[in-house]
């Protein structure tokens, strides 16, 4: 074999098949090009590899037939387009998607925590049975505000924002079961419910709820959307569509769930800030509550917006890129 003549014969081709292969953009045509020069380029290896002794020729043909396969099968490429895409299309419309089942549970959450806290409030021997009358006292003096200064604001920040996610985690793994859910809802509940109604019964309602709105509003609307995104995955298996098989309505709701798994870290991440910054602040506490309540709406109008203009199920983060359609 003349391995000169072969090159000289077939080079313009390879080097043509590499630049369509870098190439962002390519028309019809050029795609078709592409796709004819791969294969004979292909071929052409192949006899490189079982005929040609130089090793080099045979590396070098083997990236430009690499490179080209990637181009055609559509490997994804990290793009800005892709964070785009997922923050205008792929995490508002999954909880855009989801909003019956979070809304249900914002809505049973807040009755059920408001019904303990006045049920504590009206009943203040039982917050003995809850955490105990030296504690309860702690509590009111100085142990509920104290909780928000205890640490530096950074070091507080970051613990907040890895339970909040962590927590939010839980509730879409758990999900596809329901019951935990609701036991992770409950333990929350009774939380604030038994620590609001102590507050309440001893007269410092205003230090309470002046210090767990600024950040609740926006922290607890996460929650919400990840145990209602989790029970949405859980609802697909016993309940899926009738054009979908169980195992394809869990995948697509699970879908859903990866999308707001790594939207809530976002969100979570504002609600820690809030909470570690603006929440112990030495200012007004109206104040306060309006840059907490500034930052919950600013989401929801983030989802009510965004979300039900977004394409449906399929068109999420990801996925490669489609030659005929890139122009």
């Amino acid at each position: 074999m003349d391995l000169d003549a072969y090159v000289a014969e077939h080079g313009g081709e390879w080097r043509r098949l590499d630049q369509l292969s870098a190439r962002r953009w390519l028309d019809a045509a050029e795609v078709d090009e592409l796709v004819a020069l791969y294969q004979r380029a292909t071929t052409q290896l192949s006899v490189l590899r079982s005929r040609s002794p130089d090793p080099a020729l045979v590396g070098e043909l083997s990236q430009v037939v690499l490179r080209a396969r990637a181009r055609l099968t559509g490997r994804p490429r990290p793009s800005w387009a892709v964070v785009r895409r997922f923050l205008l299309a792929g995490f508002p419309g999954a909880v855009w998607r989801a909003a019956p089942w979070w809304c249900a549970v914002a809505t049973a959450f807040t009755l059920l925590t408001f019904t303990l806290i006045w049920f504590v409030a009206d009943n203040p021997e039982t917050a003995a049975a809850f955490i105990g009358d030296a504690e309860a006292a702690h509590l009111v003096e100085s142990g509920f505000a104290g909780y928000y200064t205890e640490f530096s604001a950074p070091t507080f920040a970051f613990h907040l924002w890895t339970h909040n996610a962590w927590l939010a985690a839980q509730c879409l793994a758990a999900g596809v079961l329901i019951v935990p859910v609701g036991y992770l809802l409950w333990q929350n509940v009774v939380n604030i419910g038994v620590v609001g109604g102590v507050m309440v019964s001893y007269g410092r309602a205003d230090v309470f709820f002046g210090l767990i709105t600024p950040h609740g509003l926006l922290e607890l609307t996460g929650v919400f959307v990840a145990a209602g995104v989790g029970l949405r995955t859980g609802w697909a298996w016993i309940a899926p569509p009738e054009q979908l098989t169980r195992g394809q309505a869990v995948a697509r709701a699970g879908r859903d769930g990866i999308l707001v798994a790594l939207g809530l870290v976002g969100l979570f991440a504002v609600s820690a800030v809030i909470e570690a910054f603006v929440t112990p602040a030495p200012v007004p506490v109206a104040l306060r509550i309006a840059v907490g309540a500034a930052a919950w709406l600013a989401f929801l109008a983030y989802v009510l917006i965004l979300g039900p203009r977004r394409r449906s199920a399929d068109r999420e983060v990801g996925g490669g890129f489609d030659l005929h359609s890139s122009r």
